[in-house]
């Protein structure tokens, strides 16, 4: 999650310049679909970690049980 907000904060730093020129409501629509896609992101590498976690432990569990 430290990562989803230093992006946001990377996203605002860089498009913070752009507000001035293009309309508010375009930067603040594209930052929303940077995050949502930052955030979604995010969510498949923790379940991917997790999944991966977990069929460790099992392979471990087994090969200690057989």
């Amino acid at each position: 999650m430290v990562v989803v907000v230093v992006v946001a904060a990377a996203i605002e730093v860089t498009t913070a310049p752009v507000a001035v020129v293009v309309d508010s409501r375009v930067v603040v629509v594209v930052e929303v679909v940077v995050v949502v896609a930052v955030v979604a992101v995010a969510v498949v590498v923790v379940v991917v970690v997790v999944v991966v976690v977990v069929v460790v432990v099992v392979v471990v569990i087994v090969a200690v049980v057989a």
